[in-house]
């Protein structure tokens, strides 16, 4: 069987760049999902690549068929924004192995809905100071940047990723990234001997 690992850590961390080292990696052979959102569609996306954008029925009627596979709401200025995973055909455990990357939240929905035994975090963490200073040297480069939105990102990564809540959670794992190359080889070994 098949496994999807779950790229999760606090903000800054390198959660995007490890998940798109190990997507790249031709040797794990890992494929990615795409999510659905009830959110407008932005300037220069498109449909079926960033999300699928679909309307709230639509939701509505997915989980009362039980196809939803983890589910996020967000209260914004424009009203709920839904995120969510759905079991559409893109999920096949008996062909492949996947590549998220997830909130505590959603990686918890995933695990229920598949199976402690087929999903596996990926936990990335670094030092306070490091994210401090690399979300801010990120934000620096925006045209508008969001000093707010930065600090209350950092404060609620504090409640998401606790201590109480990774233990409750279970993961036990930790993947120290404060040299991105050191981190990415001991990722790419363990989801190598799991897949073996």
């Amino acid at each position: 069987m098949s496994k999807i690992f779950i790229v999760m850590g606090k903000s800054a961390t390198g959660k995007d760049t490890i998940f798109k080292q190990l997507i790249n990696n031709q040797q794990l052979q890992l494929k990615s999902v795409i999510g659905y959102t009830t959110r407008p569609i932005r300037k220069g996306e498109t449909n079926g690549v960033e999300y699928f954008f679909v309307n709230e029925d639509k939701l509505k009627e997915w989980i009362s068929l039980n196809k939803v596979i983890e589910h996020r709401a967000y209260q914004t200025m424009h009203g709920i924004w839904n995120y969510f995973t759905l079991d559409d055909g893109q999920i096949d455990l008996n062909q492949s192995n996947y590549l998220f990357i997830a909130t505590p939240q959603a990686y918890e929905q995933i695990r229920d809905y598949f199976g402690e035994d087929k999903v596996i975090p990926i936990y990335i963490e670094a030092e306070d100071a490091t994210r401090l200073e690399r979300a801010l040297k990120r934000e620096k480069k925006q045209d508008n940047p969001k000093y707010a939105e930065l600090c209350r990102r950092y404060l609620a990564d504090e409640q998401d990723f606790s201590e109480e809540n990774l233990i409750k959670l279970k993961i036990w794992k930790r993947y120290f990234n404060e040299n991105m190359e050191e981190c990415l080889n001991e990722i790419v070994t363990d989801i190598k001997e799991m897949l073996n």
